[in-house]
């Protein structure tokens, strides 16, 4: 007999038919937040110097003084865009120690005042074009993170030791990642990926609770670098022999090292949550000892 077909988009099919949907390799992948916008920024200072060869000693300063400005302040976005997308993607995290996307704001309105001068000497046009460049900056890209964020509560002193840890472990996965691109192989660098991203929730784990660091230093310091070894020396030999058995080693490396740290992961925030049942069940019977009513925790 004919069956009838089922799933999750058919009239009496349900989620169930289907099997769960796993993330990709690249489920995570970062964006780079510098876009063509900011990277536009750098063409200006080419033409101001070719322009400002016959303008004379006073002209070819300024033309050159501006030119250099100018690629400073594209420098300093591009710093400041990245700062503020890391910013942006922690729970928990510091507000940036140099407000760069501000100093570029203005050393863009002191590169166009300064460009501005050489066709116009004075003093009112160039600040009125160095003032609106400046305003157009700001409107284009914004200001940066002025208030930290999530670090109430948190020990600064515990959140500089994790900070010290967590810059040690993303340079380690930044020299793997440049180390399997000289393997060449793609499938590779996807399950590669894919382990970066279990060890980037453990990451994060940690940055969001610094109490957590104890019980995963092991796995950011030790693992990881042992990792990044295994990483490059996987890289020289099949780079060189495509050796088939190297490449099922080192993926099942890999596999075993996902399931690792997301087992990691997963038992810190059972542990948080443990401890915030604590806390809620301490609450709970200081309450009722001052006689406020308190209901059944399997009523809330």
């Amino acid at each position: 007999m004919a069956k009838r077909f089922g799933g999750q988009y058919s009239p009496d099919g349900e989620a169930s038919d289907l099997d769960p949907v796993t993330p990709g390799a690249y489920d995570k992948a970062d964006v780079s937040p510098v876009g063509a916008r900011a990277n536009v920024l750098f063409i200006p200072a080419i033409p101001m110097v070719f322009l400002s060869l016959n303008d004379g000693a006073i002209g070819l300063i300024a033309g050159l003084g501006a030119a250099a400005v100018l690629t400073l302040a594209a420098w300093l976005l591009r710093g400041g865009l990245q700062a503020e997308a890391a910013f942006n993607a922690r729970k928990v995290a510091r507000k940036p120690g140099i407000p760069r996307k501000m100093f570029a704001s203005a050393l863009t309105g002191i590169g166009i005042a300064m460009a501005a001068f050489r066709v116009e000497p004075g003093v009112i046009a160039p600040v009125l074009y160095g003032l609106a460049a400046m305003g157009l900056h700001v409107a284009a890209f914004g200001i940066d993170p002025l208030r930290s964020k999530g670090m109430a509560g948190i020990d600064t002193h515990q959140q500089d030791r994790v900070a010290k840890v967590v810059d040690k472990a993303e340079a380690y996965l930044d020299e793997m990642t440049d180390a399997m691109r000289r393997a060449n192989d793609r499938r590779m660098e996807q399950k590669l990926q894919g382990f970066q991203n279990k060890a980037r929730d453990l990451i994060r784990t940690v940055e969001e609770d610094p109490r957590d660091l104890t019980a995963a230093r092991k796995y950011l310091g030790v693992y990881l670098k042992a990792s990044r070894d295994a990483t490059i020396k996987f890289a020289d030999i099949y780079s060189r022999t495509q050796d088939a058995r190297a490449r099922e080693d080192y993926a099942t490396l890999l596999d075993d090292l996902s399931a690792g740290f997301d087992a990691r992961t997963k038992k810190l925030l059972l542990e948080d949550r443990g401890d915030l049942n604590v806390e809620i069940d301490v609450l709970r019977e200081r309450l009722q000892r001052e006689g406020v009513p308190v209901r059944p925790s399997d009523e809330i």
